[in-house]
């Protein structure tokens, strides 16, 4: 019921393989405790419903209420709706993307934060099917209108304003937001044409390691400096020592994927190695690769000499 994309052999993988059997893909952006995903699923039992959720406690809460009320169609991904709608959904297989209640944004310069961007309906268009549509219910009359211009902007859908269905007004929020007597806006925005433009899924690899010659250093000290990596930044945030080596908590972001995770600086049969530690199953791409070489580099200044390479 958990995706877990690093376990995946391939990306995008096949519906059968992710859901068991073959049906409409339905994609929910940001499900919260999953009340609605979990209604969704019981009134479209023939539909295979991929959840996207940035909140590690609404992830476990949906989980937990997907397992209570015996639901197997849903599989839940904890991560950026991006990331999901790029690496676990195929070309042209949606049948529809529900966005209920999307962080606003307000304020003008964190507007390019917001998801229903332009780019975002571009993109979109190349993993709905012929005449797949996406539903956006807010509470955020600013949001929505700066929603319908940038899909319009695209030249992709045919948008239409309606009165928001009643099951899209029992989600944590809309509850909470009609008992503040708020007013409530809902879109249809409905794949007409598709983006000429690839958009293929975030290319990964199987390892980012070097081994070097020369003595641990007792100590290895760091900057916090921002590294460039591609389409965002790499950050060591703390060094730890342990029995055989160094741990580096390290934060790596890139264009629709935010990952922490641990690399090591230890003793091994073939020399020192640098690299990704397996704990958490991280993913490797470019830039977790350009993080682990920025690594390689600070031990060469103490002195250390590369003798492999798979960065």
């Amino acid at each position: 019921m958990l995706v877990r994309p690093a376990l995946l052999p391939l990306w995008p993988p096949r519906l059968v393989d992710l859901f068991g059997r073959e049906g409409p893909l339905v994609l929910e952006v940001g499900f919260g405790d999953g009340r609605f995903t979990a209604e969704l699923a019981k009134a479209h039992p023939e539909w295979l419903i991929l959840g996207a959720e940035v909140s590690a406690a609404s992830v476990q809460r949906a989980y937990r209420r997907l397992r209570r009320e015996g639901i197997a169609n849903v599989r839940l991904y904890h991560g950026q709706g991006l990331f999901a709608l790029r690496n676990l959904v195929p070309p042209g297989s949606l049948k529809r993307v529900i966005v209920n209640f999307p962080d606003p944004w307000p304020k003008k310069r964190h507007q390019r934060k917001r998801l229903l961007q332009e780019g975002f309906f571009r993109r979109l268009s190349t993993r709905l099917m012929e005449g797949g549509d996406l539903l956006l219910t807010t509470d955020h009359e600013a949001y929505f209108r700066f929603a319908l211009e940038e899909a319009k902007r695209s030249g992709l859908y045919r948008v239409e304003v309606k009165e928001p269905p009643e099951a899209h007004l029992r989600t944590k929020y809309a509850l909470k937001w009609k008992e503040a007597g708020r007013t409530f806006f809902h879109a249809v925005f409905t794949k007409v044409a598709e983006d000429p433009t690839p958009w293929p899924p975030i290319r990964r690899y199987e390892v980012a390691h070097a081994l070097l010659r020369g003595e641990l250093p007792k100590e290895l000290t760091l900057a916090k400096a921002p590294v460039a990596v591609p389409g965002g930044v790499a950050v060591f945030l703390e060094v730890a020592r342990g029995e055989e080596g160094f741990y580096v908590l390290t934060h790596v972001e890139e264009e629709d994927l935010t990952q922490d995770l641990l690399l090591e600086v230890r003793r091994s049969a073939r020399g020192l190695y640098a690299g990704v530690s397996r704990f958490g199953s991280p993913l490797i791409t470019e830039g977790v690769k350009e993080a682990v070489r920025a690594l390689v580099r600070e031990l060469g200044r103490v002195g250390l000499e590369v003798v492999q390479d798979h960065t």
